[in-house]
């Protein structure tokens, strides 16, 4: 399998769009997190019906990340 790796050329990524301006990309990202914050939100109330408690406070701890960022980038 390694002599298959090397044989293999290598793959370049896709440089990342640099053309984007600081507001536009603060709303986007902003919406982003509001929107992750609400996901898992939801997945946490479901595991939480569903009886996984560790799954919920898993979800809820990724909710309360985004919470911060949005708090953060309220500021």
């Amino acid at each position: 399998m390694n002599e298959r790796k090397r044989n293999q050329p290598q793959r370049r990524h896709p440089p990342h769009r640099r053309n984007v301006g600081a507001r536009q990309h603060q709303n986007g990202s902003a919406m982003s997190a509001q929107r992750n914050y609400e996901r898992y939100l939801a997945l946490a109330r479901d595991a939480t019906l569903n009886g996984d408690i560790v799954e919920a406070e898993n979800f809820y701890q990724h909710a309360e990340h985004y919470f911060r960022v949005m708090r953060e980038r309220a500021a």
